[in-house]
């Protein structure tokens, strides 16, 4: 959970393969932010505030894709794509200006996870709890769906980290958009599922998120390609606001719910977790975090850290690189952690 106003698809392993050694996570990138800046974690979206990451963000994903890294999280605004007009179209201007970071994405990636950056709300409302209907829920995900089926290297990402909502209610949402996705022709692409506490990787078993959403089946009944979503930063209150880290998350979460997601056939994508880019507490600590990932590649297929894109370099977070256009230089988290461990060029906790 971070609070700023900054702010392939592949089959599941068999079940046989459930706790048996993989030889490495399939996934490993960051979060090219910009489209949701402006939005809070009430589900306001100011328009006005949102910085297109453009050339930068393109740049920014070929030097991260030739440092060994292959996935990229793109957030992305509801009130954006449709222009302010809940249970509308999607705005053609805006969408277009959105694909025009999806189309880099596509082009040199393996997974780019389409992710709609909106805290399961619109304008302070819950949706299916008294704001957006389930039904304009699922019209928007069946309209990006649509867009983009014909894409296997998409992913799903159905929402940013819902809080403070029924779970059982919130389950009910997350069916329809999933319902909408696949009924709209992307048949087999990964779907992210977001529980409740900002999703955190922490209480997705103990808050009921996993439970309510292990519910949440594809139109055939199947769960194939039905991923849960979990988020965890590394600093004292789990806020991402801090640049020190206090803990690794093993013990606390990542072990516990690799046992869980091992008992109950699933696996998980972290599609949000980071540190301050030069703390030494955080590239010890989130360089333990994303080995354990590695090392639990069975239940664990990736991670996305927070987060380049259009955040300067002084970002408390910033992934992203120093320098302009083609000419990069990364973070030292970003070099030690993110691609260190992703590449096996971290080792030990020396990092390399």
């Amino acid at each position: 959970m971070k609070t700023t106003n900054f702010a392939l698809g592949l089959a599941i392993p068999a079940a046989s393969t459930f706790g048996q050694a993989q030889a490495a996570l399939r996934y490993g990138g960051v979060n090219i932010a910009g489209f949701d800046f402006g939005c809070d974690t009430s589900g306001n979206c100011v328009l006005s505030e949102i910085a297109p990451p453009g050339a930068n963000g393109t740049h920014q994903i070929d030097h991260f894709v030739s440092e060994g890294l292959n996935a990229f999280r793109l957030p992305v605004g509801w009130q954006f794509l449709v222009n302010n007009n809940l249970g509308g179209t999607l705005d053609s201007n805006n969408l277009a200006q959105y694909d025009g970071l999806v189309q880099s994405c596509l082009s040199v990636a393996q997974l780019c996870i389409v992710d709609i950056h909106n805290y399961a709300r619109y304008n302070g409302a819950i949706i299916g709890q008294g704001g957006p209907t389930n039904a304009q829920f699922a019209s928007l995900w069946s309209q990006l769906a649509k867009k983009y089926a014909s894409q296997p290297k998409i992913a799903f990402g159905v929402m940013n980290e819902p809080h403070d909502t029924n779970i059982a209610e919130w389950a009910v949402s997350v069916q329809a958009a999933v319902t909408a996705i696949r009924n709209a022709g992307a048949s087999s692409q990964i779907i992210l599922l977001p529980g409740n506490d900002y999703t955190s990787a922490g209480s997705y078993i103990s808050d009921g998120s996993a439970a309510a959403l292990s519910n949440v089946t594809n139109p055939n009944g199947s769960t194939t390609n039905l991923i849960f979503d979990v988020h965890k930063y590394l600093d004292s209150d789990n806020s991402g606001t801090h640049s020190n880290c206090v803990t690794n998350n093993i013990d606390s979460a990542f072990s516990p719910l690799a046992t869980y997601l091992r008992q109950n056939k699933r696996q998980a994508f972290l599609s949000e977790t980071g540190g301050g880019p030069t703390d030494p507490t955080c590239l010890t600590n989130l360089c333990q975090q994303l080995e354990y990932l590695q090392e639990n590649s069975d239940v664990y297929l990736g991670y996305t850290s927070w987060a380049a894109g259009s955040f300067a370099t002084s970002y408390t977070l910033s992934e992203t690189p120093f320098g302009s256009g083609t000419a990069l230089t990364d973070q030292e988290l970003v070099t030690q952690c993110v691609v260190g461990v992703f590449t096996g060029k971290y080792t030990n906790g020396t990092g390399q």
